[in-house]
């Protein structure tokens, strides 16, 4: 998960199959390119499972499996830590003084 988009699209994927071009549009920000790679190295990891139809043109839909809505506690978790202590982190942003 230390990737950027990971998590990203992971939680993007929580309400069910989508295709590419939706998760770009929900998304947002994101390149094709990037989000080709993110897709593939979660499928890799046996977080996401991808669907081939055999229709003309081609479909493909992406979706999490079992070990894939897994990762949605702990990363609905960081987002309430993230939306509850993100002043304090900007604050310590701006308070920083490399050495």
């Amino acid at each position: 998960m230390a990737n950027t988009w990971n998590a990203v699209v992971v939680w993007a994927l929580r309400h069910g199959p989508r295709r590419p071009g939706r998760l770009r549009a929900e998304i947002g920000g994101i390149s094709t390119k990037v989000l080709t790679e993110t897709l593939r190295r979660l499928e890799y990891n046996g977080l996401v499972a991808r669907r081939v139809y055999a229709e003309a043109p081609p479909r493909v839909e992406y979706e999490l499996t079992g070990l894939g809505r897994s990762l949605l506690g702990p990363i609905e978790a960081f987002g309430a830590w993230a939306a509850d202590h993100g002043d304090e982190v900007m604050a310590a942003q701006d308070r920083y003084e490399p050495a």
